[in-house]
């Protein structure tokens, strides 16, 4: 989902730490011993000499999978609900993501200057163990540390990476690994390339440019192996591929955003993403999309689903309440699914910010015949770390 706000605090992170980025901040002058205020240098509107998402425009494969660099930031999103040889659930994610920092060239002679930061989070959910580990990296795309191409598709940093084929990107291969856990996955894609809101431009609020670009491989049919503390499985199941950019995306009032990705049993997918303001109510820029069996796709606009809180819970680091299940009803599709996770602990408290990001079960019915399935939702504005307003 537009992951705008927390890339920025993970660049204010990196500024706070001095650790990737100092040529950048050296030539604009930041003092990295005075440790730069979060609150003050999150206040930021900078977007000038980046593109906006102004408009829908056609999107071309593979080029569209390799980076956007007039565009301020952008990411390679995966998800994954899989089963070992004894039956044992895990969920995964696996995110890059590209900031960039300022739209000019920087004049330095040094080969450690960059543009550009990369940052990636890697998640696993062991439901036998309940069981959530989750690990971050930073790096500046230089010297091949960190980067993406569309030919041949790939995005990477370090040893963590995509690597895809054909112009749908798949099959993909994906892999990252650190003490004691490693995922090494192949993807295939069963169903076309999906483009959300119109044509793949994904409005997100009413002032022009507060859109983005949004596409998603909905059903990835996955297989590969999964470490977790030091033991190896042979896993297989589904994934999703979520793929954005933008410039700039949410609005002053918006306070956050619950998002669901979903593979049902029918063969359909639905993604769906609610955006909360701040005075409780629900923005009528929120939207989704409904995957038909064979690959057709249809919008789903706020007016046509409703989304019902049925349980929260209370994260063990402050206190502060999530939802932890939900009821979902598209009455156009006279479907009412039941959404919970499958473990409630899977609160990421990263460097960057905290948020929650978990696999899920789905059960319920559509017209007469009942339907279950799976997926990742992802919900953000709830924890002490409220996101940022940028605009």
């Amino acid at each position: 989902m537009f992951k705008l706000r927390l890339i920025v605090i993970a660049v204010i992170v990196t500024i706070v730490l001095g650790a990737l980025v100092w040529p950048f901040f050296q030539d604009k002058g930041y003092d990295l011993e005075a440790k730069l205020p979060l609150t003050d240098a999150l206040n930021t509107d900078d977007t000038e000499g980046f593109a906006r998402a102004m408009q829908a425009r056609p999107l071309s494969f593979p080029e569209d999978h390799g980076p956007h660099q007039k565009y301020r930031i952008e990411w390679w999103y995966f998800t994954g609900n899989l089963k070992s040889d004894a039956n044992n659930h895990y969920g995964y994610q696996l995110t890059f993501f590209r900031l960039g920092l300022r739209a000019q060239p920087a004049h330095r002679t040094t080969n450690w200057g960059t543009n550009t930061l990369y940052m990636a989070h890697f998640a696993v959910t062991d439901v036998k163990e309940k069981k959530f580990h989750y690990f971050e990296r930073f790096s500046r795309e230089t010297i091949g540390l960190a980067g993406s191409t569309s030919r041949p598709f790939r995005v990477w940093l370090e040893d963590w990476y995509v690597h895809g084929q054909g112009e749908d990107g798949t099959p993909m291969r994906l892999h990252a690994k650190t003490d004691g856990f490693h995922l090494d996955l192949e993807c295939s894609s069963a169903k076309p390339i999906i483009l959300h809101g119109d044509r793949g431009f994904s409005r997100k609020g009413s002032e022009p440019g507060n859109a983005s670009y949004y596409y998603s491989l909905t059903r990835l049919q996955t297989q590969g192996s999964l470490k977790i503390d030091g033991k190896t499985f042979q896993v297989s199941g589904t994934s999703w591929m979520d793929r954005e950019w933008s410039t700039s995306a949410l609005e002053k009032e918006q306070q956050g955003w619950d998002w669901f990705s979903l593979q049902l049993s029918d063969n359909r997918e639905i993604m769906f993403f609610q955006l909360r303001r701040k005075d409780g109510s629900i923005d009528p820029h929120s939207s989704g999309t409904m995957i038909t069996p064979t690959g057709e796709s249809r919008p789903l606009s706020l007016a046509d689903v409703k989304i019902e809180v049925l349980d929260h819970w209370p994260s063990p680091l402050d206190g502060s309440l999530y939802p932890s299940s939900w009821r979902l009803t598209i009455p156009g599709e006279d479907m009412e699914l039941e959404i919970a996770p499958f473990l409630n602990n899977q609160e990421l408290d990263t460097a960057a910010i905290r948020y929650w990001e978990g696999a899920v079960r789905v059960n319920g019915r559509s017209g007469d015949a009942s339907v279950n399935g799976v997926g990742y939702a992802e919900l953000t504005g709830y924890g002490g770390d409220q996101p940022v307003n940028l605009n």
